[in-house]
């Protein structure tokens, strides 16, 4: 005998419904934190909440409360902006890796870049500007060859130069230091903001202090609620390569503090040092010289 098959209805849930949770939102709603329905049955069957948004953010793109993930892509320019003006946090990709940027003349920005990281106000933060000529604004290039920084940026490299005694920087960025680390990434969307919102960013790794530096936004999801926004570049092929760091805050003079990434800038300071030599500069004054730390 065919019976006719009876289904319970009393403890599915609507398909499209939502319920309100604290911890997560849907893409495209309010902040307010709606769990799609996927989650609430992982729920009602005994996952608990972390594992149910662990699990949910395979499914599907899911953003925190706060850290809003979108493309890293000019249509998002303005948002970031806006953020940045605020004294807002933001994660960007770079031409190294993903990092934290905000405000450089902002105290408000610099402290919460510094909690976000857990990090000591004593560790110092680089700054990014939009355009080699930008520089001048914050630090002091006037003893430099015509050129040199054009030769070195935009790229992954940061050039370590003496603080601009009227720069507006954050007087609580880099305490106790007359000099400040500048990066002119070669990554269009960074460049885009800097330019965009005038004002240098203070910049730093999208990690916690002391953790692997980040070459995707997954590396750092754990972060994502503590940031505005999240700006997702796709997996960055630095191989978790920083940029190289070198001191030219000396007349003449250069240093490597930290020779990480892949550019040449060795080659192109030693040809800089063999230029001056050909002009019958003073040596005392363009002894361009390599110390390895």
């Amino acid at each position: 005998m065919n019976l006719p098959i009876r289904i319970a209805t009393a403890h599915r849930l609507p398909l499209l419904s939502a319920r309100a949770l604290p911890f997560l939102s849907l893409r495209g709603a309010p902040k307010l934190g709606l769990l799609p329905v996927l989650s609430q049955r992982r729920l009602r069957v005994g996952l608990s909440s972390q594992m149910a948004q662990s699990l949910e953010k395979c499914d599907v793109g899911i953003e925190s409360t706060l850290g809003v993930v979108h493309p890293a892509t000019e249509d998002y320019a303005e948002e970031a902006i806006q953020a940045l003006k605020t004294g807002k946090v933001i994660a960007v990709p770079t031409d190294t890796l993903y990092g934290f940027a905000c405000d450089a003349c902002s105290l408000e920005a610099v402290n919460r870049i510094y909690k976000i990281k857990g990090r000591k106000h004593t560790s110092p933060l680089a700054i990014c500007v939009g355009d080699v000529p930008d520089i001048k604004r914050f630090a002091v290039t006037d003893h430099l060859p015509h050129g040199l920084l054009d030769s070195l940026l935009p790229g992954p490299v940061t050039v370590v130069l003496r603080r601009g005694e009227s720069s507006d920087l954050e007087k609580s960025l880099n305490p106790g230091l007359d000099s400040i680390g500048v990066r002119v990434p070669d990554c269009n969307f960074i460049r885009l903001l800097a330019r965009g919102s005038g004002i240098a960013l203070a910049l730093t790794s999208a990690n916690l202090s002391g953790q692997p530096s980040s070459v995707c936004i997954q590396d750092f999801d754990n972060l994502w609620q503590r940031c505005a926004f999240v700006y997702d570049g796709g997996v960055l092929p630095s191989g978790r390569a920083g940029s190289t760091i070198v001191d030219l805050t000396r007349l003449g003079k250069y240093k490597f503090l930290d020779q990480e990434g892949k550019h040449p800038v060795h080659a192109v300071l030693s040809l800089w040092g063999r230029r001056l030599s050909k002009m019958e500069e003073d040596l005392d004054d363009y002894s361009f010289c390599t110390i390895q730390l």
